[in-house]
């Protein structure tokens, strides 16, 4: 039964074709919170005229049609790879391990031109209980956020911008993956140093060693600066697909107790080394668990400050930035699920 409230929400997203434009979302998603909004520029004429004062409503027109906002969800153990392609415009699918129920994805950064998500956000209406369709095109991913704080969910927050939005479009029906749930703390972990090997296409990191001072948050981020203004003569108000146009970055944090030799002392000699952080959820077959994995083969420690500030534990918060080493990717997400498709 309707409430007409944030309870009938839903978000559907679908795989584009072709860049821009619009198809039939088909994967829903639960999430928590989003803020994608049209975003129209407003021309209004200045020019003067005796015995008037005020801008003339029938001068004002609108120019050019974009769209931007955030999407902030749990990070579920089913369905999330489509949302790391976008991330990192990677092409990985799944693959089957072994011959069992379990499927591997392998993300790494790759090319963003051609790909492009349509995005609809189902918001009720209070006033008739109807939920209305908010359908966006040309949608790509510029920055992520996977954030793991103690005793909390994993979060994936993902800021979006696309071409255009429509209101005319039939309101999705949500299916949801059965059987999935989401990470928690309790199965994240956290590995640095180690020997970094990529092989047949996926990296791995050995003799890593789990972090042994008390972390109580860990993000990791991803930003790919894009042109996103490229409107011009002829679009009809429209832009044209956004196309990278800086140096991408990838960069963390850590919330920690002070632990000199481990944090402390890499900062100050300007150390790299790799980084790992796992997320684990319940068995998906004998010794193979469902799985989120980071990689990042070349961080550096940017920031530490160890701060007394009372009589309680001593904490410091750490920054990081993830380089390329000119061997491995620079970042690397693995899921292991039993989705069989993106």
């Amino acid at each position: 039964m309707p409430t007409g409230s944030g309870l009938d929400a839903q978000l559907v997203v679908g795989e584009e074709t072709v860049w821009g434009t619009a198809v039939t979302p088909t994967k829903a998603f639960e999430f928590n919170d989003e803020g994608l909004k049209l975003e129209p520029s407003f021309l209004e004429p200045t020019g003067l005229g005796a015995g008037r004062k005020f801008k003339r409503a029938s001068r004002v027109s609108i120019s050019r049609r974009s769209v931007s906002g955030d999407v902030t969800m749990e990070h579920s153990t089913l369905g999330m790879g489509l949302w790391w392609k976008h991330a990192l415009a990677s092409s990985g699918a799944p693959t089957q391990i072994a011959s069992g129920d379990a499927y591997e994805q392998i993300h790494v950064p790759g090319d963003f031109r051609g790909k492009g998500l349509t995005v609809q956000v189902g918001r009720p209406e209070p006033s008739t209980g109807l939920v209305r369709a908010f359908t966006y095109s040309g949608c790509k991913i510029s920055q992520w956020e996977l954030s793991v704080s103690d005793n909390g969910i994993p979060t994936l927050k993902l800021t979006v911008d696309g071409r255009d939005e429509d209101t005319t479009k039939a309101l999705a029906a949500a299916a949801y993956p059965a059987g999935a749930h989401v990470f928690s703390f309790q199965g994240a972990s956290l590995k640095l140093g180690g020997t970094v090997a990529t092989a047949t296409g996926k990296t791995t990191v050995t003799g890593a060693t789990a972090i042994a001072t008390v972390v109580t948050e860990v993000s990791v981020s991803g930003e790919a600066p894009m042109a996103t203004e490229r409107f011009g003569i002829g679009n009809s108000g429209l832009k044209a697909e956004q196309l990278e146009n800086d140096t991408p970055t990838i960069t963390g944090s850590l919330s920690a107790e002070f632990n000199k030799a481990e944090l402390y002392d890499q900062f100050v000699a300007n150390a790299t080394m790799p980084l790992v952080l796992t997320l684990e959820g319940e068995e998906i077959e004998s010794g193979q668990p469902e799985l989120l994995e980071i990689i990042l083969p070349a961080t550096k420690i940017k920031a530490a400050a160890p701060n007394v500030g009372g009589p309680d534990i001593v904490e410091m918060s750490t920054d990081f930035e993830a380089y390329d080493d000119e061997v491995n990717p620079p970042i690397q997400v693995r899921i292991v699920s039993k989705d069989t498709a993106l």
